[in-house]
């Protein structure tokens, strides 16, 4: 299968040139694994979980959307060249997805313009965009990482229908 192909399949909206989207896709245990690590950050940050209106600091969201670029780092530096396929995947997302939205909001965080309630409102709808996208690639990544996807588990907050059971 071509890369191009694979992209297309697992429902990414990224651009390549066109000698990467003939190259032929061929994950090796080192995507797998990569996949696997960074599925896990995905799945356990504000990248794709919900911030309610009520809870939670843009500042501090978009902190944790920026540590997606140093987490990326630190698992390409780890997996090294066993995750060609996963690194394609990956900085696309980072400089595609991640970085025009961090660019933005970094630039407004730093006038202090969290302040203003209508800014706040501003960067939790085009943060609830970013988290429809990424969640596209926390998928992908499940599929990659071959993986039971728990995406709509994590997205579950009404518990009552869990049974305790008595040991």
């Amino acid at each position: 299968m071509k890369f191009g192909d694979k992209i297309k399949q697992l429902g990414l909206r990224l651009r390549f040139t066109v000698g990467i989207v003939s190259a032929e896709w061929s994950p090796k245990q080192g995507d797998k694994e990569a996949a696997w690590k960074m599925y896990i950050e995905l799945l356990t940050r504000v990248t794709t979980q919900a911030l309610p209106n009520e809870s939670g600091n843009e500042q501090s969201a978009l902190a944790s959307i920026h540590s997606l670029f140093d987490t990326t780092r630190s698992v390409l530096k780890e997996q090294g060249q066993d995750c060609i396929e996963f690194t394609k995947i990956a900085i696309g997302i980072l400089n595609q997805v991640v970085r025009p939205f961090t660019t933005k909001w970094h630039k407004i965080s730093l006038t202090g313009d969290f302040e203003d309630p209508s800014i706040c409102e501003e960067f939790r709808q085009e943060l609830d965009e970013l988290q429809m996208e990424l969640r596209v690639y926390m998928k992908a990544l499940a599929k990659l990482a071959e993986v039971e996807d728990l995406t709509e588990l994590s997205e579950i907050s009404d518990f009552s229908c869990v049974e305790k059971t008595v040991g």
